[in-house]
């Protein structure tokens, strides 16, 4: 069933979140995403019908600006993908208390406030669709931990229990659910020795790609009878 209102998808302008934004408009969504950065593919999605929001949830203000904007704009919504993410370890990073606190900002208290800014407009859209959607991206991580991303896989964890709480005070017109990857896709930039490593930790041992993902974007929305509960992309690796 294809939404008449229309699909957030923070994080929208790379990797996942651009694969799930051109697969939803293609299918006939109307589809909104937000994006950090500049990138050379925001000027091909607004020609594709998408609109494309420059947003920050590393702070306060940044949620504030974006939660007021949309409020202003819109009246009814079909669904928000809560895809943006920041991916630091603490070796990489000299102030870990600055680095806990960034994370949680952006994979915690960014998608809280922003769900309990939209709970009209998501009731309005499930009004006119029949239902809408909150969709949290966790990983792999929350349920087993990390030890070189510990401060990401902890808020990762505390995002994967909002999808429980929404899931609860949203009923019935509203579904949240999770989506738990491990590896998708590597980056350009990972070396085979990393590769192999990587891939060996799973039963399939292989790199699905990003349309992993968005199948399982599709199936939730698509889905009428689930909610509160977190699909696993992950190749079998808690077996391993």
């Amino acid at each position: 069933m294809i939404r008449k209102m229309p699909i957030i998808i923070t994080g929208g302008g790379q990797r996942l979140g651009l694969a799930c934004a051109k697969a939803l408009v293609t299918k006939g969504y109307s589809v909104i995403i937000t994006y950090r950065k500049v990138r050379k593919d925001i000027a091909a999605l607004e020609e594709q019908g998408i609109t494309c929001i420059q947003a920050d949830f590393s702070t306060s203000s940044g949620v504030d600006l974006f939660t007021t904007h949309i409020l202003e704009q819109y009246s009814a919504l079909g669904g928000i993908i809560h895809n943006a993410s920041e991916w630091d370890s603490e070796e990489e990073c000299s102030n870990t208390a600055l680095l806990m606190e960034t994370m949680w900002q952006v994979h915690v208290f960014a998608p809280y406030r922003i769900n309990l800014a939209f709970e009209a407009l998501l009731c309005a859209g499930a009004e006119q669709d029949g239902q809408a959607d909150i969709i949290h991206m966790t990983d792999y991580v929350a349920e087993k931990g990390s030890d070189k991303h510990i401060a990401y896989a902890a808020s990762k964890a505390g995002l994967a229990n909002l999808t429980c709480s929404f899931a609860k005070r949203f009923a019935p017109c509203i579904k949240v659910n999770a989506i738990a990857p491990s590896l998708l896709m590597f980056n350009n930039s990972d070396d085979d020795d990393y590769r192999i490593k990587a891939l060996s930790k799973s039963l399939l041992r292989k790199e699905p790609g990003e349309q992993e993902g968005v199948l399982a974007v599709q199936y939730i929305l698509d889905s009428l009878y689930m909610t509160g509960r977190t699909l696993s992309l992950d190749g079998g690796r808690h077996l391993v």
